[in-house]
């Protein structure tokens, strides 16, 4: 079994719309960390203090044949295609332990469809 690691790059106010769309197409969790960065434009500045959007960096384990629909659904859900909203990238995994629940599930969804 193959596994792909999609980390989403989010406005903290669009967390909670990628999650729930990437496990309404099939994932079954997240790992969510709080984050900040820099992009293109300059972060706004006041009296001297730098205001910046707060990121979340949205993990999602997934099993290879998820990713195109679960990645679909994080663009549509962060808005993507607007300036500075957020990215998405998919990594390969080596190796996973702890996923044994979903190995089991993956494997009765084939037993399903096949047998």
């Amino acid at each position: 079994m193959r596994f792909k690691l999609i980390l989403a790059l989010v406005k903290t106010h669009k967390t909670d719309a990628v999650v729930d769309a990437a496990k309404a197409v099939g994932a079954t969790g997240a790992t969510i960390v709080a984050g900040r960065g820099t992009g293109m434009r300059e972060a706004m500045t006041f009296f001297g203090l730098t205001l910046e959007d707060q990121t979340d960096i949205v993990m999602f384990l997934l099993e290879e044949h998820l990713v195109k629909v679960v990645l679909a659904a994080i663009e549509e859900a962060g808005e993507f295609k607007k300036p500075g909203t957020g990215i998405a990238l998919v990594l390969p995994v080596e190796q996973v332990v702890g996923m044994e629940s979903q190995i089991e599930r993956f494997k009765e969804e084939i037993r399903d469809k096949y047998l």
